[in-house]
């Protein structure tokens, strides 16, 4: 197998930086790193963003057939598929580490092995998460929702089972392309399921009136498509030098594989699931439907939103992987600052943005004057809320670059899980401040969350991460 950077042209993007070394000036500097980002970041947020769309689409279906009907999607996405949602993103997210550092120091075949694994290990995972999905309706009877409200959750959450293995099949194959910069394949194709999408939704729910299941079955039947596409182009020929095949070594060196990525796994579903849990505790207040439709509206505008920052945290994860792979810990750290500056600057404009529409983005989801109302008056957190996602995906992304992936877990469950919820609880109900004040306090987790990154990411020597990048991937491949 050719190897050469003549069967990798985008190499020179991802790993030599001797370009750097000729540049005085730190605005040049940021020019050319700027450029080796937005390679990979422009194409994820565009991908990530469709893809999300796709959510929103089936929620918004869901909301015009009724407001139960959005509360009932909303609390199934965010408890149930979002679980899992969160958990097999974070453990795919392992391959940014491996894959990333494997392809800076230009060992290609690793990475379809690393796929492979990676496979293995979220197939496996996806079938111990299966009870969650049949007992969904207990479950969420359970933490305090309303009966109506869980049993039409619950039969949601079992219609989206085929999306629950989807995940364990997609995001591998994402993060695979993703560490070649192959992302444009990634967005061409999500933009093609997005089409499907909106197709397939208008055929099941308005013409067929399928109604709640229609929604969830049209969401099924797209991701799946997007997924099948991606594999083709990966085994039809699409990645010749990193793809060799189906390979045993996919099961050696799995228990190792499989530390990474729950350390990642976890990480990420506590992010992702901690404003999750946002919406679930809104399920306890009184007058819950009205209360989480609004949430659920204001979360889908974060989550939209997020698809930029998040699409930093793949190209921080790669970029900071690629250079450390490479045993160029200053263009690591170089990577990481010039992210994290520019994901900021957007968050700002999109803050203002939300800020100037703030009683009408509604309109999206609902045409209810009171839940329309009851969304402009939580406009303020979510502004907040997206300022500080701007932040924080990005020194994620640096973390899994980086491999911290179990110390940044821990930094999550203490800022999110002892700090943030507990505070959002008393401003929600011993102040009686409602919804309010459960964003709030979970909005002072999320800042403690991210001054800590910061500071991880300031003290690091990454000099000594470069070693540490070399050493992990001997190990894993013993």
């Amino acid at each position: 197998m050719e190897t050469g950077v003549e069967r990798a042209p985008l190499l020179d993007h991802a790993v030599r930086v001797p370009e750097e070394k000729e540049v005085v000036g730190w605005v040049e500097r940021s020019w050319i790193e700027s450029k080796k980002l937005w390679r990979i970041v422009g194409p994820a947020i565009f991908g990530r963003v469709v893809i999300y769309s796709m959510n929103v689409i089936s929620q918004a279906f869901a909301g015009h057939l009724g407001d139960l009907e959005l509360a009932s999607m909303s609390i199934a996405n965010a408890v149930i598929v979002g679980f899992s949602f969160g958990l097999m993103l974070g453990m795919a997210s392992a391959l940014e580490t491996l894959c990333g550092q494997a392809y800076g120091a230009k060992k290609y075949h690793m990475l379809g092995v690393y796929m492979q694994r990676s496979w293995i290990v979220l197939f496996l995972c996806a079938v111990l998460l299966l009870p969650i999905y049949l007992f969904a309706t207990p479950l969420l009877l359970l933490l305090g929702q309303p009966p109506d409200l869980a049993k039409q959750a619950g039969v949601i959450s079992i219609w989206s089972i085929p999306l629950h293995f989807c995940f364990a099949f997609y995001f591998p194959i994402v993060r695979f392309l993703q560490s070649q910069l192959k992302n444009n394949v990634t967005a061409v194709i999500s933009f093609v399921s997005l089409l499907i999408h909106l197709f397939v939704t208008w055929i099941c729910v308005v013409k067929l009136q399928f109604g709640l299941f229609g929604t969830a079955m049209t969401l099924n039947f797209s991701w799946w498509a997007g997924a099948i596409m991606l594999f083709i182009y990966v085994v039809a020929g699409g990645c010749p030098d990193t793809w060799n095949g189906f390979s045993m070594e996919a099961f050696v060196g799995l228990w190792d594989f499989l530390k990474l990525s729950s350390g990642s796994g976890i990480m990420m579903c506590l992010e992702i699931w901690y404003y999750r849990i946002l919406i679930l505790l809104t399920g306890n207040l009184s007058d819950a439907k009205i209360a989480v439709d609004a949430l659920s509206i204001c979360m889908n505008i974060n989550g939209w939103e997020l698809m930029i920052p998040l699409g930093f945290f793949s190209g921080t994860g790669v970029r900071v992987a690629n250079e450390l792979g490479a045993g160029n810990g200053k263009g690591a750290k170089f990577s990481a600052v010039v992210s994290t500056v520019t994901s900021s600057v957007i968050g700002l404009i999109i803050c203002a943005l939300i800020m100037w529409l703030h009683d009408i983005f509604a309109l999206i989801f609902t045409s209810s004057p009171v839940v329309i109302q009851a969304a402009d008056k939580l406009s303020l957190l979510l502004a907040f809320t997206v300022l500080l996602n701007s932040v924080q995906p990005v020194l994620s992304g640096v973390a899994v670059g980086a491999g911290w992936q179990g110390t940044v877990a821990f930094v999550n469950i203490g800022s999110y899980y002892l700090i943030g919820i507990p505070l959002g609880v008393i401003m929600g109900w011993a102040f009686d401040f409602g919804v309010q004040g459960i964003w709030g306090g979970m909005i002072c987790g999320t800042a403690i969350q991210t001054l800590i990154l910061v500071f991880l990411t300031i003290r690091c020597d990454w000099e000594k991460e470069a070693l540490r990048a070399s050493s992990r991937m001997a190990d894993i491949n013993e």
